[in-house]
């Protein structure tokens, strides 16, 4: 016995309205061979039908299976390749500028190489200047620049963005450090360059900033270089620069007096061997040859 499972009209000479099955199947007798002539019914058997294993769950399994290797292969590769710098310099450059200059403090640490200490101490400094002489300095580090040949550009650079105005950049200083460069500069307006002094300057850039930054000692750079700033504002005497370690060390090559020493001492003994080695066995053969 078969059963007709389809319930939707087979042709369109059905009435999709018509609700008892008596009379859509009355209604299906005289259309059978017009409508169902290239149709084949579908049938089932209830007790013959086998159900084909169907390949929808091994196909979804493996998808899924797929999407979750491809995200395993992403994860890892992004915890544990390298992820290379591209421009991230620049990038701080432009911080630098754009951002203007710090509102809680007076440094500006880009590079990350000042401590919590050097902050503090240089904030109480410069806030008791800028309190009694109004003049104020901002400190700024960097790890590197691209956009600017040297850190004098930079500097000049920052100066006339934060501060565009005569007026307003007057009393204003600027201190850079490049830390990869191991250079700095100290730049700022008439008023400023002025109450400090260009021996001052010129010895804060050649002396403070580079030689404690060749050693790596970015925090000594920096509060040094304020202090000595503040006390050519305050007109007291200069506290001067680090002490350059000069001391050469020793030498393990000879000089040419040692040399000529060791040449002539060398030359006796090799020429004593040679006596040695042959003065000896004539010898030693002669008085063989004597005694017979």
């Amino acid at each position: 016995m078969e059963t007709l499972l389809s319930s939707h009209p087979l042709c369109p000479l059905f009435n999709p309205k018509l609700s008892s099955p008596k009379t859509h199947l009355a209604s299906l007798r005289p259309t059978r061979q017009n409508c169902l002539a290239h149709i084949k019914p579908i049938t089932s058997g209830l007790r013959s039908h086998n159900p084909q294993p169907s390949l929808t769950i091994p196909t979804n399994w493996f998808t899924h299976a797929q999407q979750g290797m491809a995200a395993l292969a992403l994860s890892l590769a992004l915890n544990f390749c390298p992820v290379f710098d591209t421009g991230n310099a620049l990038a701080s450059e432009f911080d630098v500028l754009y951002e203007g200059p710090p509102k809680e403090s007076y440094v500006f640490d880009d590079a990350g190489v000042l401590s919590k200490v050097t902050k503090s101490d240089l904030k109480q400094l410069l806030s008791d200047l800028e309190s009694r002489k109004n003049f104020k300095i901002n400190f700024i580090t960097v790890r590197k620049l691209t956009s600017k040949a040297d850190a004098f550009e930079f500097a000049d650079q920052v100066l006339e963005r934060w501060y565009p105005t005569v007026e307003e950049g007057s009393n204003k200083g600027i201190v850079v450090l490049v830390t990869s460069q191991k250079e700095g500069a100290v730049t700022g307006g008439p008023a400023f360059v002025e109450a400090v002094g260009d021996k001052i300057l010129d010895a804060t850039v050649s002396e403070n900033l580079p030689v404690l930054a060749t050693d790596e000692k970015y925090n000594e750079a920096i509060y040094s270089s304020a202090k000595r700033l503040v006390a050519a504002i305050d007109g007291l005497p200069d506290p001067g620069g680090p002490s350059v370690n000069n001391d050469k060390r020793e030498s393990n090559f000879k000089t040419r007096e040692e040399t000529e020493e060791k040449r002539g001492q060398f030359t006796l003994v090799v020429g004593g061997l040679l006596v040695i080695a042959f003065v000896v066995p004539m010898a030693q053969y002669y008085a063989y040859v004597s005694r017979k």
